[in-house]
This record gives C-alpha cells, sequence and structure tokens, in this order.
C-alpha cells in the first residue's frame, strides 16, 4: 500500500484509513451521514490525492486525446475541463476522466487511482502512432477537494483570483494559500459547489494547514471517501468499478452526452451503431418505495420475481432520508416511473425508476 502526502495527517486526525486502489486512504473521521451533511450545508475538504495525473503535449497532443477519448477535445479553450471515457475495442470503457486544457498544446488528463497503469498502458499503444509527448505526474501532485455552498466565501481570502468567477468546468492556475501556480478547478464530484486544487506534494501540507485556518468560522471539517460515495451517488454521478467499466458502453451507461461521433475515436463505429439501434439495456436511477438499504450486488427484479438486472451503486441519502441507487435493466423497464423491485436479503422491495439527480436542492 502507498501513502498519500498528509498520510500522518490523516491519522492524526482519527481517520479510518483503508486501503483503497493502491493506497491507505481516508473513508471517515466523523461518520458518513454527519460528514455528508457538512459538504451539503457548508464545506468539508476531501484528500483525493491518489488520483492519476498525465500531462499531454506536443503539436499532436490533442489528435491523440481524440483518438483515445469519446468527448470532443477540440472545443476546449485553455482554461476549459471536460468530462470523458476512454472507450475500448470492445464497447466497453477503460476509464472516465477529466481533461484539461492547460496551454495550447498541453493537456492534463486526471484519471482514477484504481487505473493509473491501465490508462497510462492504452494511452501509450495508441501514442506510438502520434508520437505526443506524455508524462506521468501522478505520484508528484496532490489533489484536494473543496465543496461545499460556503467553500467559496470561506476560500477567497487564501487567493487573489476570483474564486466565485471560476464557472462549473473551467479552471484557473494562480495563487492560492501562499503558494503560486496552483490549478484551482471547479468540477466537483459532489454536487454542492467548490473547487480542486492541484499542487506539488511538497506544497499540500501548507495549503491544507491553511484551508482549514481559513474554514474554521465556517465550520471547515475533513471528509473521507464515504462521504464522498454519497454524495456522487445523490448525483446520479457514475463511479467507475460500480456503474461503468469494462464490460459497460457509455450508451448504455447514459453517457451519450460525452461520445461525440463528429470525430473518429476508438470503437466510434460500434458505439454510433448501438446508439442508433438503442442499447438492450440502461442505467437507471431508482428510489425505494419502501424503508430499505439497496446495496451493488443486489438482484434488481420485476413484478414476478424474475431477475432483470443488478444493483450497480446503492446506500441510504442521508440528504433525502430514503435507500436510491443505479443499475442496469432491460430497456423495457428505463422509462421513469416505471415500478421495479429490489432483492433485498429475501424480501423484494419496491421501487421506481427515477430521473437523476436525485438531490435537486441546488
Amino acid at each position: 500500500m502507498k501513502n498519500i502526502a498528509l498520510h500522518t495527517t490523516h491519522v492524526n486526525l482519527g481517520a479510518k484509513m483503508v486501503p483503497f486502489a493502491g493506497y491507505n486512504m481516508p473513508v471517515s473521521y466523523k461518520g458518513v451521514t454527519t460528514e455528508h451533511l457538512t459538504v451539503r450545508n457548508g464545506v468539508g475538504v476531501f484528500d483525493v490525492s491518489h488520483m492519476g495525473e498525465f500531462l499531454i503535449s506536443g503539436k499532436n497532443a490533442l489528435a491523440l486525446i481524440q483518438k483515445v477519448t469519446s468527448n470532443d477535445a477540440s472545443k476546449l479553450e485553455i482554461g476549459d475541463a471536460q468530462y470523458s471515457c476512454f472507450p475500448n475495442e470492445d464497447n466497453g470503457i477503460v476509464d472516465d476522466l477529466i481533461c484539461y486544457r492547460i496551454k495550447e498544446n498541453t493537456y492534463l488528463l486526471v484519471v482514477n487511482a484504481s487505473n493509473i497503469e491501465k490508462d497510462w498502458n492504452w494511452i501509450f499503444k495508441y501514442n506510438e502512432k502520434f508520437g505526443a509527448d506524455l508524462r506521468d505526474l501522478s505520484e508528484d501532485y496532490s489533489l484536494l477537494a473543496i465543496q461545499g455552498p460556503k467553500a467559496v466565501e470561506a476560500m477567497q481570502p487564501l487567493s487573489s483570483l476570483d474564486l466565485a468567477g471560476i464557472p462549473f468546468y473551467k479552471f484557473k492556475i494562480g495563487d492560492f494559500a501562499g503558494i503560486e501556480n496552483v490549478i484551482i478547478s471547479a468540477t466537483g464530484y459532489t454536487g454542492s459547489g467548490g473547487f480542486e486544487i492541484y499542487c506539488k506534494n511538497s506544497e499540500v501540507e501548507q495549503i491544507w494547514n491553511k484551508v482549514f485556518e481559513a474554514g474554521s468560522s465556517f465550520g471547515i471539517k475533513p471528509i473521507g471517501l464515504a462521504a464522498r460515495d454519497t454524495l456522487r451517488l445523490e448525483m446520479g454521478y457514475c463511479l467507475y468499478g460500480n456503474d461503468i467499466d469494462d464490460t459497460t458502453s457509455p450508451i448504455e451507461a447514459g453517457l451519450g452526452w460525452i461520445t461525440k461521433f463528429t470525430k473518429d475515436f476508438v470503437n466510434a463505429d460500434a458505439l454510433a451503431k448501438q446508439k442508433e439501434q438503442k442499447p438492450e439495456r440502461r442505467l437507471v436511477a431508482f428510489e425505494l418505495n419502501d424503508r430499505g438499504i439497496p446495496r451493488q450486488g443486489y438482484d434488481i427484479v420485476d413484478g414476478n420475481g424474475n431477475i432483470i438486472g443488478n444493483v450497480t451503486s446503492g446506500t441510504m441519502s442521508p440528504s433525502l432520508g430514503k435507500g436510491i441507487g443505479l443499475g442496469y435493466v432491460p430497456r423495457v423497464f428505463a422509462k421513469s416511473g416505471t415500478q421495479i423491485h429490489i432483492q433485498v436479503r429475501k424480501k423484494a422491495i419496491p421501487a421506481t425508476v427515477v430521473k437523476l439527480p436525485f438531490y435537486k436542492n441546488l
């Protein structure tokens, strides 16, 4: 297991540390519900420094990115970020990612920690044709996510940049907490506002300390990965390894909006055909109608008890006070309002297919 730069800090704060994607990571401090509501109502800080960062540069950087990702990176201006995925050659997804355009011919790809090596090898394979400059910065950089409706107000004293002026999926590079050339990105994973801070490992302790000093009067708290999961699920954001993986297509997963057929990319023809013919199954969101907690792997059944799918993500929503989840079902069951059942142990609990997000009080 690897340790992130602030490992000792988290241990001293009383974090419950667990192995995750090859790293020892803080999963919780004071409990999932408390931490979840801290972010929904105030401001909290996640250390997600296990994430991977690849720098792609050179005259063919864009051409390479266009080939290996599903979204259209040619639309990016400097200062833009874009959600995308790496389609594989078999109608699945290698990983999902965020692409940042840093300079004219320089891009930063942020990938999931569990897929760093797999993603690097995938990009490297296709780069034989393009010859772009690839650098894996994952071991050198830390990433803090400062999230919640009070995040901007609490953190503004730490930067000369106008933090409120950074729109969703935009970023700026500037000073933060006494450190220069920090990436400040409005690409949060919680649905409650805020931003993410990319800095060098040698800088993250200073930034962490100043963040908590600035946020003390706002009730700022450290938040673990467990609350990050419940927060993202309330928004219906996909989690790689749960809702999307090597066997799920972006069309099935409802990610057609990041799959642009105006360009050539890996497996584009097959995915275009699937979109035209409509996939046989779809990822749907559901809410339980009775008490119960859906969990990953639970069966989804019809009114006669026939298994029609499985839960990919599920939890008791701290914000809504009800069981919510995502799962794949045949297309005939995918329409909003459709009644399904979730098999929780020996009981089939009725549930309703709903439109995302679950949490709408933005």
